[in-house]
């Protein structure tokens, strides 16, 4: 239940983040907006930061689980879902707060200072671009490792964690993607190929909090390490 619950405030509050951002940064006259929007870009990058420390805990509780199954892989999902993932969240806040700053400025200064404000801008935004393609990358790479452990498991139908590995590597692309500048973040195409995992990923945590993990696959799995104890 916890896990779930953690999926779909990482999900929630990422989405939310999105709104918030993306009627300022798309906008022309974007750094003038952001000043004037500070308190809407702060929370925007404290819902970025709750989604990260919320994707974060879950490897960690899931770790006692999968260590029984595969505990290399285990301790891999907690290496790029745990440690690099929430570094790289707090990368992508600190570029949005930057950008504040940079906003702040840039106002204050008037016309003469102007190219100079909107080329800082315009590389911490690009920066944040390439920062986000990187996370996408990481995340996927965790979420294969997560799939497959769900899969090998059966704590969750295999249907579910097979939709999960498939949609992932859609996801993965768009990471790829973007780093090379053929799509863009928020382009009509990026949007399409994340959808998949989106729905997977509430299926999933709804699954997780109703009906829990497969009881039979815990004793079973349980049984094993038991026999291997002896």
């Amino acid at each position: 239940m916890i896990v779930g619950a953690l999926f779909i405030i990482g999900t929630v509050t990422g989405i939310l983040s999105v709104v918030l951002y993306s009627p300022i940064l798309n906008d022309p006259d974007y750094l003038t907006k952001v000043s004037a929007n500070e308190n809407q870009i702060v929370i925007g990058a404290l819902f970025v930061l709750t989604m990260g420390l919320a994707l974060a805990m879950v490897p960690v509780m899931m770790f006692p689980i999968f260590r029984k199954h595969n505990e290399a892989l285990a301790l891999g999902y907690v290496v790029f879902r745990g440690a690099l993932e929430t570094v790289i969240y707090i990368a992508l806040v600190i570029s949005r707060l930057l950008l504040i700053l940079v906003s702040q400025e840039y106002v204050a200064a008037g016309t003469p200072d102007a190219p100079y404000f909107q080329t800082l801008g315009a590389l911490l935004l690009k920066g944040h671009d390439s920062i986000n393609s990187i996370l996408i990358i990481v995340f996927s790479l965790g979420a294969l490792i997560l799939y497959y452990l769900f899969y090998q498991s059966k704590l969750i139908p295999r249907w579910i964690s097979g939709w999960g590995f498939f949609a992932i590597i859609l996801h993965l692309a768009t990471g790829f993607l973007i780093m090379f500048r053929l799509i863009s973040p928020m382009s009509t195409i990026t949007i399409v190929m994340n959808l998949p995992i989106l729905f997977q990923e509430m299926v999933m945590a709804v699954w997780l909090i109703v009906k829990g993990f497969n009881p039979s696959a815990i004793v079973s799995e349980s049984a094993k390490t038991a026999m291997n104890e002896v």
